[in-house]
């Protein structure tokens, strides 16, 4: 029974230079009966490694570290772990790492000053696929992403990303309701549908972009601009 609990928990990975850092932000998720901290790195070339020990669920990734910084790690961890859901950890709201994190293929961005309880939420919500970005800064980010001119591309920048079948309009609406983060009872009452219909618009969009999960499904439409 105890290994059947386990199994049900979240793993967490923690990545940051300062200890006194990691030791709070593990004290806290320890002691959720639904989490456990799998490992701790302290620069990214070390949780690079530990991410293919130990299989996290969720990262929480600092951005300004030595050897390697956390959007260099979140970009290579991605693309060997894309299942890895990466929430980017930073004490400055910058606009910059907001939009590299998003590229590198994190779901989510928190200031380190964020409440426990306003953390716990985001690893939960993260684990179960949505993307976070919920501070002033993080909303022109993603505008500007949005809006950019970039060339599509995947993980990798040679690569060329193709939707397995066009998306129509309604679906396009409920994508980009994703990125910004709703739950579908909001994107229901946001777009005047319901909960139901948004369920099934999702489960396509998913299809058609190949994608396992919702997250995956906005870190590509993000990088793609395949929301206006």
């Amino acid at each position: 029974m105890t290994q059947e609990n386990d199994q049900r928990k979240i793993r967490v990975v923690l990545v940051d230079d300062q200890t006194m850092i990691r030791q709070g932000l593990g004290y806290v998720i320890k002691m959720q009966p639904e989490m456990e901290v799998v490992g701790e790195a302290s620069d990214g070339l070390e949780a690079i490694e530990l991410v293919e020990k130990v299989k996290p669920d969720v990262i929480l990734m600092d951005v300004q570290m030595p050897k390697c910084s956390g959007i260099e790690a979140t970009r290579q961890i991605i693309r060997s772990s894309p299942g890895v859901k990466v929430l980017i950890l930073t004490t400055f709201d910058i606009q910059e790492y907001v939009v590299e994190g998003i590229r590198a293929g994190a779901v989510g961005y928190m200031l380190k000053d964020a409440d426990s309880l306003e953390m716990l939420e985001l690893i939960r919500r993260a684990y179960q696929g949505e993307a976070l970005f919920r501070t002033e800064t993080a909303a022109q980010a993603l505008a500007e992403v949005l809006h950019s001119n970039n060339t599509f591309a995947t993980d990798s920048q040679n690569e060329e990303y193709t939707l397995l079948e066009d998306l129509t309009d309604r679906e396009k609406d409920v994508l980009q309701q994703l990125t910004y983060g709703y739950r579908n009872e909001q994107i229901a009452q946001n777009l005047f549908i319901s909960e139901g219909t948004v369920k099934t618009h999702v489960h396509r969009i998913l299809q058609k972009m190949g994608v396992d999960d919702r997250t995956q499904a906005v870190a590509i439409a993000l990088r793609n601009k395949i929301v206006q």
